[in-house]
């Protein structure tokens, strides 16, 4: 018998997400009868304990579970010793504030399975709330955008019960001309398509984008090709970009002046070259007025990102001449409107979990209840009290 055990969220601020929802948890024990499923007690969970009881599920002490299930990282404190436990770990790129986690890991000889790290064999990640962090992220451009210009009223995500609602809200909104650019090419970017989709708002070439004015709202999408150039003139090949980021640029300079809405959906790190500089903002031409930085790397591919905002205050300003933050939603030109929210699903919770559950089902229980499991293997960190081989680069952040 396997015991699932689904913990209670402890991270601050609080995130009321969940991994397994309790019809799935339900579904799951009736598919593999040897599984069996407790939660954690928890009062902020956006699936309150009462309905994992009527589900079926106890709620009780987990531990004699065998496997710990999450969604964020768990405080160091409240890890237990020698128990396999799932959540995003966010260490995989050393970051420093989670560091005293990654040691308490390593000290607690915990097996460390990092929902980030989890692929197919051609790398390709399997599970995510991407999707979700597009879809609200696109929200919240467009909220912003229409307080900033008094244009039209859209809810905020985390007010609506829904995604179903959220499509409701959509029905009567009428756009200005509007010039969105996305760019992306992954979950993110495919949950900020699909608000384009549902809002009719129609999909013009790049080149056709910078060539012509319209008179309705249009968006144009980059990624790959379309967004970086190989240095040498050479043809833009993904892997390569991904092996070699230090020998492109970035091509994104035309749009400065052509783009009202920039929704960002890129991974990036510190090799890749960022869409643009700071002093950019200072062009004569530059025309973007609102930017949804939907990854949400602060001083990242979107350089005036100062930091993230949160749900209850999603929207900051940046003065174009002083690069200084201000109050949001003000028309002048002067000022850019910049979304950063960096916990976006967590506006449509119970939407966003049951994804990410049904992923976790599909892809990823099967491989857990193997004996030998290579998705499993290259998503593991750490166990029993050491660095696994393919994260042995983690040692200095791990041990020192």
């Amino acid at each position: 018998m396997t015991r699932i055990g689904i913990i209670r969220e402890r991270k601050i601020p609080a995130d009321n997400r969940v991994p397994l929802t309790p019809g799935q948890c339900r579904m799951i024990m009736k598919r593999y009868p040897d599984i069996s499923i407790a939660v954690e007690p928890s009062p902020i969970r956006c699936f309150a304990d009462e309905e994992y009881k009527l589900a079926g599920i106890p709620l009780e002490d987990l531990s004699g579970c065998d496997l710990l299930i999450g969604v964020k990282e768990v405080p160091p404190e409240n890890l237990i010793p020698d128990k396999t436990y799932l959540f995003f770990s966010h260490t995989k790129k050393a970051q420093p504030h989670n560091k005293p986690l990654m040691q308490a890991l390593i000290r607690n000889r915990i097996r460390m399975i990092d929902y980030e790290c989890l692929t197919h064999p051609d790398e390709q990640r399997i599970l995510g709330f991407g999707l979700f962090a597009g879809i609200v992220g696109a929200h919240n451009g467009l909220l912003a955008y229409g307080r900033k210009f008094n244009a039209y009223q859209i809810p905020a995500a985390h007010t609506l019960r829904g995604r179903k609602e959220m499509i409701e809200a959509y029905a009567n909104l009428v756009l200005p001309p509007v010039r969105i650019t996305v760019t992306g090419s992954g979950k993110v970017a495919a949950g900020v398509l699909d608000v384009m989709t549902g809002l009719e708002i129609e999909y013009v070439e790049p080149q056709d984008y910078l060539a012509h004015e319209y008179e309705y709202p249009v968006y144009t999408h980059l990624k790959g090709g379309t967004l970086y150039e190989r240095k040498d003139g050479t043809p833009f090949h993904r892997n390569d970009f991904h092996a070699h980021p230090e020998a492109y640029r970035c091509v994104f300079g035309p749009y400065l002046a052509q783009t009202d809405i920039l929704m960002n959906g890129i991974y990036w790190d510190e090799k890749i070259p960022r869409l643009f500089e700071k002093k950019d903002i200072h062009r004569r031409d530059w025309r973007i007025s609102v930017i949804a930085d939907i990854t949400c790397d602060e001083n990242g591919s979107v350089p005036v990102n100062l930091g993230a905002s949160t749900i209850a205050d999603p929207v900051y300003g940046i003065n174009r001449h002083t690069g200084e933050r201000e109050a949001p939603f003000q028309p002048s030109p002067d000022i850019i409107d910049i979304m950063a929210v960096d916990n976006l699903p967590n506006e449509l919770p119970r939407d966003a979990s049951e994804y990410f559950g049904i992923q976790l089902e599909k892809y990823v229980l099967k491989e857990l209840l193997r004996e030998e499991s290579a998705v499993i293997r290259r998503a593991t960190i750490c166990e029993g009290g050491k660095l696994t081989e393919r994260y042995g680069y983690l040692h200095d952040y791990a041990y020192s």
